[in-house]
């Protein structure tokens, strides 16, 4: 009886420790989604005047998931620690609603790599059309070509209709004048003159860095979350299998103090002294017999155990 009760134990034990280490895992895992997907908004919020906004929720999505999976995570460590079959179920439940959150995410970032090329074919163009009239695009602009070293969105040949010094009749044919931003050695500026000739330019357009950049980002959202979710749906696979053999531990356990509560009434009963009717030793109720006179033979009494319940 005692291995058999310090078997039942070890087994709890087993299965609290696990549930922890894997609830630990998760808010590791959840911790590693929130900087990925804060780095990836940091990098759309830097292109944003070429990034359509919609870009921007799988990676918010993908921040709040990791929020969510520490409560969760958390919930499932409380659990583990209290032996509660009805919180362990519930960090289950809570898992695979995490988990389709995390599949949603995946589909919305595969589906926004498909659309990166065109949106940036036409932010891009729009923004050359709008770069003197609009400070802001300007700004966007030069901060694209400058930390990127591009220029133009295929070529720097792209500015030759877009930027206002291009229309002097004095530059020969193959000459494109280009802002500031596109250059990567810039002349020494002469008695204060705003206006310079590079001396050398970027030789590639913007299109294709900026390209690589967004769709990497994309695919690292679609594969992170992706990742993540068939783990954490081996993780509610876990969590109910826990639960049951929790469940299962704590019923034996209970049936067993059962029977060791019977098995002391039935000695009690059997010796000179008894414990009184009804007493919580024996666990034993004495069924009432009806008025006996003092000379009348009494008749055995008739004894039902009081099972508690093992549920």
């Amino acid at each position: 009886m005692a291995n058999r009760e310090l078997q039942l134990n070890s087994g709890m034990k087993c299965a609290k420790y696990m549930l922890v280490i894997v609830s630990f895992m998760f808010a590791l895992t959840a911790i590693l989604l929130i900087m990925v997907g804060t780095t990836i908004q940091t990098v759309f919020g830097d292109f944003s005047l070429f990034i359509d906004g919609h870009f921007s929720s799988p990676p918010a999505l993908l921040i709040a998931i990791g929020f969510i999976l520490i409560a969760v995570a958390t919930l499932g460590a409380y659990g583990a620690v209290k032996e509660s079959v009805m919180v362990i179920n519930l960090y289950g439940v809570c898992l695979f609603l995490v988990f389709i959150l995390e599949v949603s995410a995946a589909i919305a970032a595969f589906v926004m790599q498909s659309q990166v090329r065109g949106m940036l074919i036409r932010t891009m163009n729009q923004a050359l059309v709008e770069y003197e009239p609009d400070p802001n695009v300007r700004a966007g602009v030069d901060f694209m070509q400058s930390m990127l070293e591009c220029c133009g969105v295929y070529e720097p040949e792209d500015w030759r209709d877009h930027y206002s010094p291009n229309k002097n009749s004095t530059l020969g044919a193959d000459d494109v004048e280009v802002p500031n931003s596109c250059c990567g050695i810039l002349p020494q500026s002469v008695n204060g003159a705003t206006e310079m000739t590079c001396l050398q330019t970027f030789d590639y357009g913007c299109l294709r860095k900026m390209n690589f950049i967004v769709s990497q980002s994309a695919m690292l959202i679609a594969t992170g979350a992706t990742t993540v979710a068939f783990v954490q749906l081996l993780g509610v696979l876990c969590a109910f299998m826990l639960a049951k053999t929790l469940r299962r531990n704590k019923s034996i356990r209970e049936a067993r103090r059962w029977q060791l509560q019977q098995s002391l009434g039935v000695l009690i009963s059997g010796g000179k002294m008894g414990p009184p009717q009804n007493s919580a030793v024996t666990g034993y109720q004495q069924l009432g017999n009806g008025e006996q006179g003092p000379h009348e033979p009494h008749e055995p009494y008739t004894y039902t155990p009081q099972s508690p319940s093992v549920n």
